[in-house]
């Protein structure tokens, strides 16, 4: 089997000839530890552990993305407004207000380097007149939405042997970005019928570019975005999730689903036990990345849901952090019983933070070959 074969057959509950090995790997503060325990400077940490553990690389064509863009054209210019005492604050490509350290460079909030926190001081939409200054941002037809050679990658991507995922933001985390995690509660209460007008808004967005991309090329998997849920429950109730968010769910699944594609993989942090009810009845079938520290057991999901739902993640990052007996004790908890009915790649339950050594992510690794087949 080649990387796409394998990937969808594990997930879809098949007989795969081994199990994805997808170990993880570390932000730039654990790289960073990781160089000084051990890992060459300037090495891949997969590459390298693969190395040691003795797998040999596949043989691949060169990966290439579908080149879609699903956010804001023209993006909001980012600007540094105010540089003191550690922080920036920065009007972000996205037009809202935020403070973030200053132990990288501003461009930290395009996309996530390491495990640093922000502050929102002010979001780009407080009323109508800020919503039609956003809606504008999200043509379909806007030069650049789709990328010049499209029809040629299209082409391309028609004979690849890695799996091609279309990553969206959900409606949650869309409305999230415009109003703010607060405003959205409070509007949800106070004017419901705008958050449905925004929600609304984001899935015939994302319907319809979607659309173009499901008219040229076949995916394998649309991922879902979706952040939504604290430590022991989810941030909105489950009644909210199913009037707001799950029409968007239903939607997007049928349409992807009639193309095709075998997979919708929903992807949220924290406690999802309240949340997986509803992803199964709006048609989502894997989810991640299944958090152990947020009191998710996968394998007391797989027992409530079976082969409703399949999973990715799930290996508590704080038992690879101690290693040895406890690592090999989680790993055989949750490995073992999920693996005899299938539809489950094992991986850490999120990004692998600086507390776990270089050593233990080889020990780690090398357990996970073992337990998929490689080794």
């Amino acid at each position: 089997m080649n990387q796409r074969e394998r990937y969808v057959t594990t997930l879809t509950f098949g007989n795969p000839d081994k199990v994805p090995f997808q170990p993880g790997s570390g932000r730039e503060s654990t790289k960073r530890a990781w160089h000084e325990q051990g890992l060459p400077e300037g090495a891949d940490p997969l590459a390298t552990v693969q190395e040691i553990i003795g797998i040999e690389p596949e043989p691949a064509k060169p990966v290439l993305s579908h080149g879609v863009d699903f956010r804001m054209i023209p993006q909001f210019e980012e600007k540094v407004l105010e540089h003191k005492d550690g922080h920036y604050i920065v009007r972000d490509w996205m037009g809202a207000i935020t403070e973030i350290s200053d132990e990288y460079d501003y461009t930290y909030i395009r996309s996530a380097k390491d495990f640093v926190t922000r502050k929102w001081h002010k979001f780009p939409v407080e009323n109508r007149d800020d919503w039609e200054n956003i809606k504008w941002r999200y043509d379909v037809d806007a030069p650049g939405r789709f990328p010049d050679d499209f029809e040629q990658r299209c082409k391309k991507l028609a004979e690849r042997d890695y799996v091609l995922t279309v990553w969206v933001n959900g409606p949650f985390w869309q409305l999230r970005e415009w109003v703010g995690f607060e405003g959205l509660c409070m509007m949800m209460i106070e004017v419901p019928e705008f958050v449905m007008e925004m929600a609304d808004f984001w899935m015939e967005f994302v319907s319809a570019t979607l659309a173009g991309i499901l008219e040229r090329v076949d995916i394998d998997v649309l991922g879902i975005a979706e952040d939504m849920a604290f430590k022991a429950h989810s941030m909105i109730s489950p009644a909210m999730v199913r009037e707001f968010l799950k029409p968007s769910y239903v939607r997007w699944v049928n349409e992807v689903k009639a193309a095709g594609c075998p997979i919708t993989d929903m992807d949220s942090d924290g406690y999802i036990g309240e949340l997986i009810p509803i992803w199964l009845e709006s048609g989502i079938n894997v989810c991640a990345p299944i958090e152990v520290a947020a009191h998710n057991d996968i394998v007391e999901f797989r027992r409530q849901f079976g082969k409703q739902m399949g999973y990715t993640g799930g290996i508590d990052k704080r038992a690879m952090a101690k290693g040895g007996t406890v690592l090999e004790q989680e790993m055989k908890r949750v490995i073992a019983p999920l693996f005899e009915d299938g539809g489950y790649i094992p991986g850490c339950d999120h990004g692998i933070p600086h507390d776990v050594s270089w050593a233990n992510y080889i020990e780690y690794a090398r357990l996970l070959a073992q337990y998929c087949g490689w080794l």
